[in-house]
């Protein structure tokens, strides 16, 4: 796994939980996230859940994605979705708001895969070079995403071939991104 974007998720997600502890004075919150179980989870409080991040217990990789389109994934992605359970957290990148995307639990970790799978089906039967998504953006026909061929960090709309670099490499973006809480 590529452990430099371990490290650079690690720290974004260490800078995202502590605004959340200087706005609220406490970790993380959601109410999209109530009542869906997670290793995360360390309190609920009315309809909402307070999380924290949690290392994946088991040694989890992309490998089923790659079995199903015969494609190799760059490691970069296996260490973005591999490496850590947490929620889904809001971002900034220079004047673009984003939602990096975070599998909640291992259950979930299953459901984006399927999403990743969807994704790279749609993009070979277009014949659009493959992408892997990191994050949504406010339309919701763009998304962030690692180019599969460069490494680079793309803004793409999708179904299309839109595409506009916004990062030479995953680590460099996350280690750009500061949180919005």
């Amino acid at each position: 796994m590529d452990n430099e974007v371990q490290l650079a998720l690690a720290a974004f997600t260490d800078l995202y939980c502590e605004a959340w502890r200087q706005k609220a004075g406490t970790g993380p919150q959601s109410e999209a996230l109530y009542g869906v179980p997670s290793p995360c989870v360390v309190a609920t409080r009315g309809e909402t859940v307070e999380w924290q991040p949690q290392r994946f217990s088991s040694s989890a990789t992309l490998e089923a994605v790659e079995r199903a389109l015969e494609i190799q994934i760059q490691p970069a992605a296996h260490a973005f979705y591999a490496s850590q359970l947490a929620g889904d957290m809001p971002a900034r990148f220079n004047d673009m708001t984003l939602t990096l995307l975070q599998a909640w639990s291992e259950d979930d970790f299953q459901r984006v895969q399927e999403n990743l799978i969807g994704h790279l089906v749609m993009q070979k039967r277009l014949k659009l070079s493959p992408t892997v998504f990191l994050a949504t953006l406010e339309d919701e026909m763009e998304v962030v995403s690692l180019c599969n061929l460069t490494g680079e960090v793309v803004r793409e709309r999708v179904g299309t071939k839109q595409r506009s670099v916004l990062s030479p490499g995953l680590a460099a973006f996350l280690q750009a991104l500061r949180p919005e809480v």
